[in-house]
């Protein structure tokens, strides 16, 4: 096992965030499969190859709001890789239809933000999991581990987002889910954390000139704080707040008071809700 790649996906890993993430790892000479709808993703794969010669990367186009497609794929890289040590659920949009508008009658909204942020996530999780209980159980100093998943999320998921409450709403939810999901996945020896990136300048954006208005935290800050959520098994259920030079781990909301933590405890010793 010591001589094996680390096998890690990185979903969105073409662009952006994505491509950050996805370079962090082959500079450590990992299997990078990378998943993206960039129509130009195979080809900065291939220069990535030619870039990081100890790395070994594969490029599927891939779309995550689409679970059969995925999951096809995410069985295609275990097969082929025989083990999938770490996932980034890192594709997301910020495509956001407004809410407020002068009609007729009132129309629906269109809901792509959360399809692919929070329900492609969610998807995304899933196919980690089924894939990382395969793992045999790593015994590292800090805790067993089969695996890592990390999902991006923003600081618009700690904080009101006026502008895009659709976007914000989609990454509010990943932190719940993350938050939610560690006790379980503890007892699987499997890692759920997430990052919460304050503005890094990405394709993301409509408009680069944007960029140009606000206070940028370099992409060498949030790869740090994904070799720390990586690095160390013992560190799940953290949200880690990306921001200038900072990766600061951001405590959960506490108890209003006893008797709701009280009932919150309660419902994971009964086991349902």
């Amino acid at each position: 096992m010591a001589a094996q790649k680390k096998s890690v996906v990185v979903t969105g890993g073409a662009s952006g965030i994505g491509l950050g993430i996805t370079r962090s790892f082959a500079e450590q000479g990992a299997h990078v499969s990378v998943l993206d709808v960039n129509p130009e993703g195979a080809q900065i794969v291939k220069g990535l190859s030619s870039e990081f010669p100890n790395a070994t990367f594969s490029f599927t186009k891939a779309d995550i709001s689409n679970w059969d497609g995925l999951a096809t794929v995410f069985e295609q890289i275990y097969r082929e890789q025989g083990r999938i040590d770490v996932v980034m659920a890192n594709a997301g949009i910020s495509k956001e239809p407004r809410l407020i508008v002068d009609e007729d009658a009132p129309s629906k909204p269109p809901l792509h933000t959360l399809e692919v942020n929070l329900i492609g996530t969610i998807y995304t999780v899933k196919l980690a999991i089924h894939y990382m209980r395969k793992n045999p159980v790593v015994n590292g100093a800090t805790a067993p581990s089969k695996g890592s998943i990390i999902c991006t999320a923003s600081n618009a998921g700690l904080y009101a987002f006026a502008v895009a409450p659709l976007y914000a709403a989609s990454k509010f939810g990943v932190v719940g889910l993350v938050r939610s999901l560690a006790r379980q996945l503890e007892k699987e020896a499997i890692q759920i954390n997430a990052l919460a990136p304050a503005v890094l300048e990405t394709n993301i954006a409509p408009d680069k000139a944007l960029f140009k208005t606000m206070i940028l935290t370099p992409m060498s800050t949030l790869t740090r704080g994904v070799q720390q959520l990586v690095s160390d098994p013992s560190l799940t259920g953290q949200i880690a707040e990306i921001h200038g030079e900072s990766v600061t781990l951001r405590e959960p909301t506490p108890y209003v008071d006893e008797d709701t933590g009280t009932n919150i405890e309660t419902f994971w010793s009964l086991g349902y809700a």
